[in-house]
C-alpha cells in the first residue's frame, strides 16, 4: 500500500514545507489542492510548475492528484467546465500526477439531467486526459456522494480517462455501506480518501481512528499497489488541531489498518 496526504490540511503552506513533511513521515506523495490560495494551481506559469516539480523531486515525493474544483454535473454551458478540466489536466501532466479530482456539483437538478451533464463532459474530457497520461476522478461528493451514483455516471462514460475517487466521509453520510461502495466503484476506482469525524453533525476533522468512519471497509477496496490519501480538512475547520503533529500517528494507523484488513481477508472462513 502507498500513502499520501492532501495539502488541504496545510492551507497556504509553501510546497517545500509540505514535501518535507511528507518525506519525513513516510508519505510517498501529496494530493495538491489546486486553488489560487495555494502555491500551484491552473493559473500558475510554467516556471512555477517546473520549480514545483524540482522541489518535489528533490524531496523524493510525488503528486498523487490535483484536487480541482471543476463541477462536471453543474448546470450551465459545457465549454467553461471543459476549459477548467483541460487546465487541471495540463497542471497534473506538468507535475507528473496521474490523477485530477473533480466534483459532481449537480444539486438543484433532476438526477437524469445532472447525470447527463456529467456523462457528456467526462466523455468529452477523458480522451484529452488519457493523451496527457492523466485520469479524471469523479469524487463521491455532494449530488453524487454514493458509489452507486458516481458509478452510474462512470459506467456510461466507459473510458479509461475517467474514474472515481472514493471519499469515505461522503459515502458514509449518504448511508452507503463500504461493501456496496466497493461493488459500485470496483471498475473505476483511482484511489481512496480517508479521514475521520465525530459524527454526522460534527464534521471537524479528527485524527485517523479517533472518530466513527468505516475506514477498514474503505481500505479493503484498495489493491496492494494502490493509494490511501488522508484528506484532513483544516482549510474549512481552522479550529481543528494542526496536521503536522498528527502525520506520524496517522501513517502508523494506516499501516496497522491495512495489515489488519489483509490478515482478515487471508484468514480461513469458518464453515
Amino acid at each position: 500500500m502507498r500513502y499520501a496526504f492532501s495539502t488541504l490540511g496545510l492551507p497556504g503552506t509553501p510546497l517545500e514545507r509540505s514535501a518535507a513533511l511528507a518525506a519525513a513521515h513516510g508519505y510517498e506523495a501529496l494530493e495538491l489542492r489546486a486553488h489560487p490560495e495555494e502555491p500551484l494551481h491552473p493559473g500558475s506559469p510554467p516556471a512555477d510548475r517546473a520549480a514545483g516539480l524540482r522541489t518535489l523531486t528533490a524531496a523524493g515525493v510525488g503528486v498523487l492528484g490535483i484536487a480541482g474544483y471543476a463541477r462536471v454535473a453543474a448546470p450551465g454551458a459545457d465549454e467553461p467546465v471543459l476549459a477548467e478540466l483541460r487546465g487541471l489536466i495540463r497542471l497534473a501532466a506538468d507535475l507528473e500526477a496521474p490523477y485530477v479530482r473533480v466534483f459532481p456539483g449537480g444539486a438543484g437538478q433532476s438526477v437524469a439531467v445532472a447525470d447527463a451533464h456529467a456523462v457528456r463532459r467526462l466523455a468529452a474530457a477523458a480522451p484529452f486526459a488519457e493523451l496527457h497520461g492523466v485520469r479524471i476522478l469523479l469524487e463521491t461528493h455532494d449530488s453524487h456522494r454514493t458509489g452507486a451514483a458516481a458509478g452510474r455516471v462512470l459506467d456510461r462514460v466507459a473510458h479509461r480517462g475517467a474514474g472515481a475517487l472514493w471519499d469515505v466521509l461522503h459515502t458514509w453520510l449518504g448511508g452507503e455501506p463500504p461493501a456496496e461502495t466497493r461493488r459500485a466503484l470496483a471498475r473505476h476506482l483511482g484511489y481512496v480518501q480517508v479521514k475521520d469525524v465525530a459524527s454526522a453533525q460534527e464534521l471537524t476533522p479528527l485524527g485517523l481512528g479517533a472518530g466513527v468512519l468505516p475506514l477498514a471497509g474503505a481500505a479493503a477496496a484498495v489493491p496492494p499497489d494502490g493509494w490511501l490519501c488522508w484528506e484532513y480538512e483544516k482549510r474549512w475547520y481552522p479550529g481543528a488541531a494542526e496536521l503536522p503533529g498528527q502525520l506520524a500517528r496517522g501513517r502508523e494507523y494506516l499501516e496497522v489498518l491495512v495489515a489488519t484488513v489483509n490478515a482478515t481477508a487471508a484468514a480461513p472462513q469458518a464453515e
